[in-house]
């Protein structure tokens, strides 16, 4: 038989029916003994993955035996190695909650010692502190998903999160607008600032950073269409910049709105021509090019000026305070009760599925059914008389 290659390591099958592969850390430089450690699992190809990747842990000179090796050790491991198919800003969200959170609760506490008693006391602390179940929630995910990797090493038997208790997350009520308040707030934009980039998300529902990243190639005025097929993202940490990103479930989509909103993008090109003329020389789009939405001088518009010139829009249409995410919930009840069904909703606010889509405003299309039911009996009603 050929000789193993270093750290490749053995597969057996147990007598309890589990699976075990073992593999050498090199030897004791005590006793001149091999040192040996195992990874279990319920089948041969579980472990052998498991050993796979310990080897190149290993071979890479990343690995730490799991006896020595802290919750910070580990997560600060998994954050340099493991995160490299996740979007930059979600590798910054990660890194915040770790250190915020989790690293000053657990980082000194023995990863091989790491139970459930002391994450669920992580969890109640920030409860108690005031953090919102939301973001309890996401603290624990980024802890599971660190301790899933773990497990999967073989650097701990099982995730001793998956033990722990969760305070529940109340839903909040959706608040889009009325009829009568999208009336008064089209009535309230006209001259006002930003009233193109209103008037266009009210009836389009893209999010905040997608009509920002919005770019005149994706408008296709023959065919009365437009192409969502990335976001302008906003600065997450000191030292970052604007930047393009993929959309929020990496999945692009074209959307055909109603004639309305291709006539407000017309006139906003118009706009923005008359603007780039009186700008002369200094208008500036290098950075960020044929973007629809800009300033005087051809730049990205900042996230909190849209926010401001938004909330006066809804105090002069004389409409309590609400979210510029509203007018995205705005739009998808007004295509609900207009008449559209779930799926086409679905692809075009760019859920990932179109049960989330009926979990967000099942209120909506619950109404749907009751004005249905009651369409039906006035039908039936009718065939009876004229029986």
């Amino acid at each position: 038989m050929p000789k193993r290659a270093n750290n490749e390591g053995s597969i057996r099958r147990r007598p309890d029916g589990r699976w075990e592969a073992r593999y050498t850390l090199g030897r004791d430089p005590g006793t001149g003994k091999q040192v040996q450690k195992s990874i279990y699992g319920d089948t041969q190809k579980e472990v052998r993955q498991r050993l796979q990747q310990v080897a190149t842990a290993i071979d890479e000179g990343i690995f730490v035996q799991p006896s020595k090796m802290t919750v910070g050790q580990w997560l600060d491991i998994w954050q340099k190695e493991y995160l490299g198919g996740v979007k930059p800003a979600t590798v910054v969200s990660y890194g915040q909650q770790v250190k915020n959170h989790i690293m000053p609760a657990l980082g000194a506490v023995k990863l091989s010692a790491l139970h459930a008693a002391p994450i669920q006391k992580l969890y109640n602390d920030l409860q108690i502190e005031g953090l919102s179940p939301k973001t309890i929630k996401n603290v624990h995910g980024v802890l599971h998903r660190a301790l899933k990797q773990a497990v999967i090493l073989g650097y701990i038997r099982a995730n001793p999160s998956d033990a722990c208790t969760l305070p529940r997350i109340e839903k909040i009520a959706i608040q889009p607008l009325d009829s009568p308040d999208i009336e008064a707030f089209l009535n309230a934009l006209r001259g006002a600032p930003m009233a193109s980039l209103f008037t266009v998300d009210v009836f389009t529902g893209m999010r905040l950073g997608e009509i920002l990243g919005l770019q005149w190639p994706c408008v296709d005025f023959t065919r009365g269409t437009i192409l969502i097929d990335k976001q302008l993202l906003r600065p997450r940490q000191k030292g970052d910049n604007f930047r393009f990103g993929p959309l929020k479930n990496d999945k692009p989509r074209v959307v055909t709105p109603a004639p309305f909103v291709m006539q407000a993008l017309r006139e906003r090109r118009r706009e923005q021509m008359e603007q780039k003329l009186r700008a002369g020389c200094a208008w500036n789009e290098s950075v960020f090019p044929d973007l629809v939405f800009t300033n005087a001088v051809g730049k990205h518009l900042n996230y909190n000026i849209v926010q401001r010139h938004f909330k006066q829009a809804l105090k002069r249409a004389g409409i309590p305070e609400k979210r510029f995410h509203d007018l995205r919930h705005t739009y998808a009840v007004s295509s609900l009760r207009a008449g559209d069904d779930v799926k086409t909703v679905q692809e075009n606010l760019g859920h990932h599925t179109a049960a989330f889509t009926l979990d967000q405003y099942g209120h909506v299309t619950e109404s749907m059914r009751r004005d249905s039911a009651a369409r039906m009996e006035a039908f039936i009603r009718g065939l009876k008389t004229g029986r």
